[in-house]
């Protein structure tokens, strides 16, 4: 087996890290189907707002999702390739064909 010394996997353990919880994998994986509100999103997953909100300001400050706000509502997007990538990544493997 041959390492990469030189590659730092930062960025990927940070997302991982992110990603870690079943409440932002559920999050980031829904988003990746269409953007959504805060409403929602915790009237979907069946979670108080404040619970969902919290999920929400990581997976942001991580720079997996975004934000953009329309009136009143802000509609969340993921905008990381990389979380895009793993998160279809476990879903393929609990989902053989």
């Amino acid at each position: 087996m041959d390492f990469d010394k030189t590659k730092n996997y930062a960025r990927e353990a940070e997302i991982l890290k992110a990603l870690g919880h079943p409440v932002r994998l559920k999050i980031v994986a829904g988003l990746l189907s269409e953007t959504c509100n805060v409403k929602k999103i915790w009237e979907c997953l069946e979670l108080p707002q404040a619970t969902v909100s919290q999920h929400l300001a990581l997976l942001k400050s991580k720079g997996i999702i975004e934000g953009h706000r329309t009136g009143v509502e802000v509609f969340y997007t993921v905008i990381s390739d990389d979380a895009r990538r793993i998160v279809q990544a476990v879903f393929q493997l609990s989902n053989p064909l």
